[in-house]
């Protein structure tokens, strides 16, 4: 071969080791870029009647410590139509996937703001009611199953309506508060969650669901075993309709307050069981 030759091949050799140098990092950074890790869903919490946000704190923490971003809605508890419409907006504030947990009737709003909400991946109920679309709360109760949980001590308090009409919100009785709801719950926690208590528009109870979301997104149930405010076995029976995974705690109907852990580990059972 000539010397000029040999000129020519040694300059392609070295042209084609330059564009391989140059080549395999960028080829390695586009394989990389297909292993980004996916944000975590915001964790949604949603309280029920007779409670307020500040049940959530115990879950909150054990899930931000897990590395989920969560956030709690304060339910108006002013009627089903008109709270699950405010649970709706408050998701729509929230960017990405969402896991939805409601606890007691935050169980029935969840279950109506929640329907065609293509960002909710996982519905959590904590010792919830869960109704079908044309059910309340009362027809839930009416539902016949061994061992029915004793009729709510409620007081009952008048109040006037914007319009001047007269409305009525009911509490549970103070002094039977933590035997009826909080059971397994420190005394003195139990006193405040007593004296703090939201009362609920009574004519929630009877307002009938107009949508039921878990009939397409995925559900998870903590039914509460020592529950003397919505009997164990109507959870069973809620559980066993809407094809929950279920778990079984001994719990009294605050199972948020008294096993945060639990429904910590429910929700983190959910996000895993829909990635």
């Amino acid at each position: 071969m000539t010397l000029p030759a040999l000129r020519r091949s040694a300059f392609v050799a070295a042209a084609l080791t330059a564009v391989a140098a140059v080549s395999i990092p960028v080829a390695g950074a586009a394989v990389a870029d297909h292993h980004v890790d996916t944000p975590k869903p915001t964790v949604v919490f949603v309280h029920g009647a007779f409670a307020d946000a500040s049940g959530w704190y115990g879950a909150m923490d054990n899930l931000r410590k897990d590395g989920y971003p969560v956030r709690a809605a304060n339910n108006p508890l002013r009627g089903l139509p008109s709270d699950a419409a405010y649970v709706r907006d408050f998701l729509n504030s929230i960017n990405g996937p969402i896991i939805l947990v409601g606890h007691s009737y935050g169980g029935a709003v969840i279950t109506q703001a929640a329907a065609g909400d293509p960002d909710v991946k996982a519905l959590v109920y904590v010792a919830a009611s869960v109704p079908d679309v044309g059910e309340s709360l009362a027809d839930l109760k009416a539902h016949q199953v061994d061992d029915p949980a004793p009729a709510l001590p409620l007081q009952l308090v008048k109040f006037t309506e914007p319009d001047g009409s007269q409305g009525t919100d009911a509490y549970i009785d103070r002094a039977k508060f933590r035997d009826t709801f909080a059971g397994d719950v420190n005394p003195t926690v139990a006193a405040d969650m007593a004296d703090t208590q939201k009362g609920i528009d009574l004519a929630a109870l009877n307002q009938k669901a107009t949508a039921a979301a878990w009939k397409t997104i995925p559900s998870w149930f903590l039914i509460a075993k020592q529950d003397h405010a919505n009997s164990t076995n109507l959870q069973r029976w809620e559980a066993e309709r809407i094809g929950a995974h279920t778990v079984e705690i001994d719990s009294s109907h605050a199972a948020m307050v008294s096993h945060p852990g639990a429904v910590s580990d429910l929700v983190e059972q959910a996000d895993r069981g829909t990635n």
